[in-house]
């Protein structure tokens, strides 16, 4: 069993009783309900960076990333920094994170929140939105055509975007017709966690101009998102190369300004 395979094994019985403990009649219920999610796809054209930064603590990877900046601060920086959005990883057993840390971040921006889970269940849909998400990651290797449908058309119903995470070319092309309003290539590979570039650059012709295209995992210098942008790249998730800094704002916002012409 890989590390993938574990996780959502995990997962699942963790949403099993997250529904038992919380029924959908409460999430439904929630204040944020009533609130109107903004757009992803229009924050990453309006902001120059293209920057979905993320709050990120550890990751099965890198064990701890940084335990010791607050939610709030890391968003406010990240905001001040010149982030297009703001990504939130809430799975708690591998990388430290919790969806009181969305409920943080929600209080602490007005920029679109991504909820960076292990979404298997539309309850997790649900959840998000619940919790003030404005769009949802889903990942292609754990999910099969019909389920990436199935939870497209949730996000959707509830005012949400989603994007769409894929590791090479077998994943992207039996899942475009799922309608995700955005497509992340991650240039992780899932089984030997190795990085290259080299996926974003090959996927990009395969990915529909109507489509938001995010390149993700291995950004870290200024050269490459110029290089995918001009590739046809609109948005950039990036996390560790922040969260390892004392300040991940401040990193963030220096590292906007060396984007600048």
């Amino acid at each position: 069993m890989n590390i993938l395979e574990q996780i959502i094994r995990d997962k699942r019985a963790e949403v099993a009783l997250r529904k038992a403990v919380v029924p959908t009649g409460q999430l439904e219920a929630c204040r944020l309900m009533e609130r109107n999610p903004r757009s992803l796809v229009a924050s990453l054209g309006q902001r120059p960076s293209g920057i979905i930064a993320e709050h990120k603590r550890r990751s099965p990877s890198r064990a701890v990333i940084n335990q010791g900046c607050s939610v709030e601060t890391v968003v406010k920086g990240y905001e001040r920094g010149g982030a297009a959005a703001i990504s939130v990883l809430t799975d708690g057993k591998y990388f430290g994170g919790s969806l009181d840390d969305l409920l943080l971040a929600r209080a602490s921006t007005e920029l679109p929140l991504l909820r960076k889970e292990f979404i298997i269940n539309p309850y997790q849909v649900l959840e998000a939105r619940a919790y003030g998400a404005d769009a949802i990651l889903l990942i292609a290797a754990v999910l099969d055509p019909g389920q990436i449908r199935e939870l497209c058309g949730e996000a959707h119903a509830l005012g949400m975007e989603v994007l769409l995470e894929v590791h090479d070319r077998e994943e992207l092309e039996r899942s475009l017709e799922g309608g995700a309003d955005l497509i992340g290539v991650n240039n992780r590979n899932l089984k030997t966690f190795e990085v290259s570039l080299d996926t974003s650059r090959e996927l990009i012709s395969l990915i529909p101009a109507e489509v938001g295209r995010v390149s993700e995992s291995g950004l870290g210098h200024p050269a490459q998102l110029r290089e995918l942008q001009q590739l046809g790249y609109q948005g950039f998730l990036m996390g560790e190369s922040f969260m390892k800094q004392p300040d991940p704002g401040a990193a963030l916002a220096e590292f906007v300004k060396t984007l600048e012409p």
